[in-house]
């Protein structure tokens, strides 16, 4: 279950606008002669809403289909207003973007009445000023867009875990929620875009943005800094090159723990990570490979697929690869039939061309790397030709600017240049699976441009591969994400 106080702003705002609907929500029960304590039953307050409009009960059902829930329940919302009188367009925007503020206002206030069914031929012929069915369905609609763009831009967002990249942290099929308030939301730098989608339109292909105005980077304050060990939702930097050149904020979202912020210096040694040379925090849940070596028999699958080990077999017929965490490493050790349990680590020195900065001079790997200095707001680097790889696409592509190196000469933006001041702040970001993650080892460090949000909790999560019964993965249902 959660932890409070790790979010403990976020969860008292949430709380007190949740209170202060649900205050309002009692008042206006009461004035349409309800009990006001029906207005804080699940469910039971949706039933009673969609009689108190006049709605047809079958409306219940439509409140679990995804998508369609949402653009119900903002017309919902709009027809309960109606039935107090609330008409105006200020009105009907104040339901969707603030009930919490107008709901507890006109449940208070005395002039508000219940006049009833709003959604009935009775109600229309006895109130003139109803509109007719069509318009009601059509500004439903654009008030759902508008709030759903409002609320996902600014406040919280809706995830889905697509790959293992972050097991056993968060595991495929986990669904959560994005804080967009924590480090203060990023305002819209490709504002004409089709609601709904990313950056590419289902069924077409085709953009699903017009680049034909872009804003530049600005961030509205927010409650806290990003810090070490965060788990944070980000625009893959790497969608500025070919075949992509996506704008910032339609490059694809990813995922990952943030190991180190600007000013830090990491460094990996045999798969452990040191910040500022201190090893990091050893992740319950990060799990990496290791070959186990049985003595001929093999390995029960159910028990593999109830622990969630992925496993692979290898070259010699007795030898697997299995992807774990270090605690069920150890448990697997003490089986009968296994001889050796293995991590699977590259050694320094075995130059990987497919990790950062993809340059031979710097022979690392994925276990195997850096030191390595991530950029800071305002900090001058010394540059010369053997640590510009290293901070070049920060310089030329993240903060445009035109980086050229002829000889042992740098120029930028055709000036010779022995230092450079960085405009952004900078992070390190790592999958907690840390041999089945592409992340800041393969493609450096991530602008704070590219920043989404912080990952606070789980609210459902589905195993794919789980029988009938064992689908809903109960355990993980509003868990926190540390």
């Amino acid at each position: 279950m959660m932890d409070f106080s790790d979010y403990q702003g976020s969860i008292i705002i949430i709380s007190i606008l949740f209170i202060l609907f649900h205050i309002g929500l009692w008042k206006l029960f009461v004035k349409a002669e309800r009990q006001g304590w029906e207005a804080i039953i699940p469910i039971y307050n949706i039933y009673l809403m969609i009689k108190l409009t006049g709605r047809p009960m079958w409306w219940l059902i439509l409140f679990f289909i995804p998508i369609v829930n949402f653009i119900v329940s903002m017309g919902l919302m709009i027809d309960f207003a109606k039935s107090y009188g609330k008409t105006s367009f200020l009105s009907h925007f104040g339901t969707i973007i603030v009930p919490f503020l107008v709901f507890p206002f006109w449940g208070f206030d005395t002039t508000t009445k219940y006049l009833g069914r709003s959604a009935t031929d009775e109600f229309r012929k006895k109130h003139p000023f109803q509109k007719s069915g069509t318009r009601e369905w059509a500004d439903a609609i654009i008030f759902a867009v508008v709030a759903a763009t409002l609320i996902r831009g600014l406040f919280l967002e809706a995830y889905t875990i697509p790959t293992g990249s972050m097991e056993k942290s968060l595991l495929i099929g986990d669904f959560l929620f994005v804080s967009k308030v924590n480090y203060g939301a990023r305002v819209p730098m490709t504002p004409i875009a089709f609601p709904f989608a990313h950056h590419t339109m289902p069924v077409t292909g085709t953009k699903a943005y017009w680049e034909g105005i872009k804003l530049n980077y600005h961030r509205l304050p927010g409650f806290e800094k990003i810090e070490r060990n965060d788990v944070v939702v980000f625009n893959w930097p790497m969608e500025a090159d070919a075949p992509w050149y996506r704008p910032v904020d339609k490059r694809e979202n990813y995922i990952k723990r943030c190991i180190a912020i600007g000013g830090d210096t990491v460094r990996i040694i045999n798969a452990q990570v040191y910040v500022n040379g201190a090893a990091t925090e050893d992740l319950r849940f990060g799990q990496t490979s290791y070959f186990v070596k049985s003595d001929g028999t093999s390995f029960n699958p159910q028990t593999l697929q109830d622990m969630n080990i992925e496993a692979q077999a290898s070259y010699d017929a007795d030898e697997f690869l299995f992807t774990m965490t270090r605690e069920q490493a150890e448990q697997i050790k003490a089986w009968p039939n296994v001889r050796s349990v293995t991590p699977q680590i590259r050694m320094e020195g075995d130059y990987y061309s497919q990790v950062f900065p993809n340059d031979s001079n710097f022979k690392w790997n994925e276990d195997s790397f850096g030191p390595i200095i991530i950029p800071k707001k305002g900090w001058t680097v010394r540059l010369d030709d053997t640590n510009l790889p290293l901070y070049r696409r920060s310089i030329s592509v993240y903060e445009g600017n035109v980086v050229q190196q002829i000889g042992k000469d740098i120029l930028i933006n055709g000036r010779k240049a022995t230092s450079y001041t960085f405009k952004m702040d900078y992070y390190w970001m790592m999958g907690d699976n840390r041999h089945n993650s592409l992340d800041s080892r393969f493609w450096g460090f991530v602008p704070e441009d590219h920043i989404v949000g912080k990952a606070i909790f789980v609210w459902m999560s589905w195993n794919t591969n789980g029988s009938l019964l064992s689908k809903i993965r109960w355990d993980r249902i509003f868990m926190d994400i540390k």
